[in-house]
């Protein structure tokens, strides 16, 4: 079993940039794909990034895409994703996920294990 512990959020304006991290406890960090989720007020939780198991591969949603950038430390345990040149848009409360199972990345329900959630607010 793994313990995801988001931090990391904030509020920051258009075009700034905010960094969070997710913190895992737990065995075998090393054997789960870990993924980022948002959810906007009244909307659904929707895929952001994930990262690989060994960290080889990463991906991202479109709307993401060369703007964030996903990745993790072995050492600490722990998973990232740099947000830079943020929008309104992306104000959201932010999600770490992890899994050991396969299944498509870009769906919540793949995901077995859950943060509680940071809030990411970008001002206009």
């Amino acid at each position: 079993q793994v313990q995801l512990v988001e931090s990391g959020g904030g509020l920051v304006q258009a075009g700034g940039s905010l960094r969070l991290s997710c913190a895992a406890s737990g065995r075998a960090f090393s054997d789960y794909t870990l993924a980022w989720f948002r959810q906007a007020p009244g909307k659904e939780r929707t895929f952001v990034a994930v990262i690989t198991s060994t960290g080889g591969s990463t991906y991202y949603a479109d709307s993401v895409k060369g703007r964030f950038t996903i990745s993790r430390d072995y050492a600490k345990n722990t998973v990232s994703l740099q947000m830079n040149s943020l929008k309104p848009e992306d104000t959201a409360l932010y999600y770490c996920a992890a899994t050991k199972n396969g299944g498509a990345v870009v769906y919540p329900s793949t995901y077995h294990y859950w943060g509680q959630g940071t809030q990411a607010t970008v001002s206009s």
